[in-house]
């Protein structure tokens, strides 16, 4: 059955969102990766604070969260632009992840928290993460 606004079949825009991962990303992998060959240690997904970050290090007092371009709406970004169907339902979805990133942020850092965001498409320049990386954490141990 198609639906009269997409150009696959319902069955396969069911089964294409389903394969969508909310842990362990091939972005969020890569860059985990990279912390750890840059000498980083790190914990994963802690349930205990806001948003349950992607990466934490807890002597540092720093998370990084890393954001899929489309899911989270990354400005200026080609894979962060709205759908053209649907968007009675893509809307109010999409400004809702917005709207709890940011008061994840908000909550962590008046938890003393210091927040790094890596968008999936920043994943693509290794070395161009690897400084920003470098920079926010400082010295590895």
């Amino acid at each position: 059955m198609f639906n009269m606004t997409d150009s696959i079949t319902t069955k396969r825009r069911s089964d294409n969102m389903r394969k969508i991962r909310s842990k362990d990303t091939k972005p969020e992998v890569l860059v985990r990766k990279l912390l750890f060959r840059l000498g980083y240690r790190f914990r994963l997904h802690r349930k205990d604070l806001p948003g349950k970050p992607d990466i934490v290090f807890p002597g540092r007092n720093k998370v990084i969260f890393i954001h899929g371009c489309f899911w989270h709406q990354h400005q200026d970004c080609r894979e962060g632009r709205l759908p053209g169907s649907r968007q009675e339902y893509w809307i109010p979805k999409l400004t809702k992840n917005i709207s709890r990133d940011q008061k994840h942020v908000c909550e962590l850092q008046e938890l003393g928290w210091k927040v790094l965001v890596i968008w999936e498409c920043q994943t693509e320049q290794v070395d161009s993460i690897a400084d920003v990386i470098s920079r926010f954490l400082g010295p590895s141990s």
